[in-house]
């Protein structure tokens, strides 16, 4: 069986090596704070926090802890506040080892769109055109195809960009790939998922 959201999220986590300052997007990517054990991780939401922790148990929420997606987090006991130009600051700094972000469509050459769809309500870019230039790696966590089963894994982005050529890795519910030269390559199958299955659902070149 494909992976489901939380499958998805540990595999993100399994990329994080101790003492990484990582930035977690919108959507699938917070799951991946309930999914970092024992690493030394430090997870940073460019709202304004540095060691954001797992979310909280029912009845513990509080609402002044939020993420950038707006949802209730814990914080640690090394957890630090800051503006967002603070928090800007370590982003276009390069501060920040690695963003695992969320994606409507990655083409083959690593090109982003996880920003708007023409036509609908966009509340604002949010921080993700920061994240791509600024960061060490990108990371996107997303599901392989949309609800009408086309590829989201494309030749060329169809929505407006995000970033060019900024994505290294890519973990969806059917697998992992790599964006290198020429197209993308098959990492990791998920559980129950054969390379013939992952290729079929890809519009992208995989190599």
């Amino acid at each position: 069986m494909p992976w489901d959201r939380n499958r998805m999220a540990a595999r993100a986590a399994e990329e994080l090596d101790d003492g990484m300052y990582v930035n977690l997007g919108i959507g699938i990517p917070t799951l991946v704070a309930n999914h970092t054990g024992d690493k030394d991780i430090t997870l940073q939401s460019e709202n304004g926090m540095l060691g954001m922790g797992p979310f909280p148990l029912e009845g513990e929420e509080d609402a002044d802890l939020i993420n950038a997606g707006k949802q209730t987090i814990t914080e640690l006991a090394r957890t630090s506040y800051f503006d967002s130009a603070s928090s800007f600051g370590m982003i276009r700094g390069g501060k920040i080892a690695a963003a695992i972000l969320g994606a409507m469509e990655v083409a083959e050459n690593g090109d982003l769109a996880n920003w708007m769809i023409p036509g609908k309500l966009v509340k604002g870019m949010g921080g993700a055109m920061d994240l791509v230039a600024g960061v060490g790696r990108v990371i996107v966590v997303m599901d392989h195809t949309n609800k009408h089963g086309e590829s989201k894994l494309l030749k060329q982005c169809t929505l407006p960009l995000t970033g060019k050529a900024v994505v290294n890795r890519i973990i969806t519910n059917l697998g992992v790939l790599d964006v290198v030269e020429g197209g993308l390559k098959i990492v990791e199958c998920a559980d129950g998922v054969s390379e013939e299955d992952l290729r079929a659902a890809t519009e992208a070149t995989i190599v």
